[in-house]
């Protein structure tokens, strides 16, 4: 049986798919770094990595995202544990991270909570950069709940309570200093949902009702009775949904409301103080 090299490898699966997600999923098999590739071209892979290795192409080209053939998806400056259960942490969150963590002084004490946790990518980030501050995680996949919760252990993040809750469910009573969200705010009809990675991730994280704005109405509305004075809610939604956001939050009371654009200048994270 003729013997592959790193170099040779990377070269027969190029033509298959992209050299991003091509080295990503060879990093993976191999256990290395991406400066281990580029450095040891002539290493021959055992026969079990070249059947691995295929494998996980042949599921790549057939649209299966990377995160989820790896198990995992760098967010922010932490790495997180993934499974189709969950949705993948995207860039374009941490801008919500960056304005929650802006709203918290460091080594100031308060609450924070994460409606719809998934992963826990938000909340543990939140958590890991702000030791003072107690995190409540919630979400209505047992499943998510359970991933987020091996997460926090495996970051070592203990001022984190993830809890299954439909919303506000399960929070009765409880107040917040401030509420951050990443809901489900793509419209059930939206061609996007059947293409690329978004047709394997899971649909109730993504989809809402035929415009995209159930669950953002319902946080919005709802939030104003868990909230401090002067508590803040922020929430990630859709390229077209800012300005819809912010009458949604006047028209609930919120004041200072605004929106913000990601990096590629897609309006991507609104807000306002109660």
């Amino acid at each position: 049986m003729q013997l592959v090299t790193i170099g040779q490898a990377l070269q027969r699966s190029c033509r298959e798919i992209d050299h991003t997600d091509m080295r990503i999923l060879l990093q993976h098999v191999l256990n290395v770094d991406h400066a281990f590739l580029l450095t040891h071209p002539d290493q021959v892979l055992t026969s079990k990595q070249e059947e691995i290795f295929d494998q996980l192409v042949a599921r790549r080209v057939n649209g299966e995202p990377v995160a989820y053939l790896t198990g995992e998806r760098d967010f922010y400056d932490l790495t997180f544990k993934v499974t189709p259960a969950v949705l993948i942490p995207r860039p374009e969150t941490e801008l919500l991270v960056e304005f929650t963590l802006e709203r918290i002084p460091a080594n100031h004490a308060c609450r924070v909570l994460d409606l719809g946790t998934g992963s826990g990518a938000i909340a543990i980030t939140i958590a890991r950069h702000r030791p003072q501050v107690s995190v409540v995680a919630v979400d209505l996949s047992a499943d998510a709940v359970s991933i987020a919760r091996m997460n926090a252990r495996n970051l070592e993040v203990n001022n984190i309570s993830i809890v299954t809750s439909d919303w506000f469910g399960e929070l009765l009573g409880e107040k917040f200093d401030l509420i951050v969200s990443n809901p489900p705010y793509v419209a059930d009809g939206d061609s996007h949902l059947k293409q690329g990675d978004l047709r394997f991730e899971p649909r109730m994280a993504l989809a809402a009702d035929a415009d995209g704005m159930a669950c953002i109405k319902k946080i919005i509305s709802a939030a104003t009775e868990y909230l401090v004075p002067d508590g803040w809610l922020l929430l990630e939604h859709g390229y077209d949904q800012a300005a819809a956001c912010r009458q949604l939050l006047e028209e609930a009371g919120y004041r200072n409301t605004f929106s913000r654009p990601d990096l590629a200048g897609i309006m991507r994270v609104s807000g306002g103080v109660i």
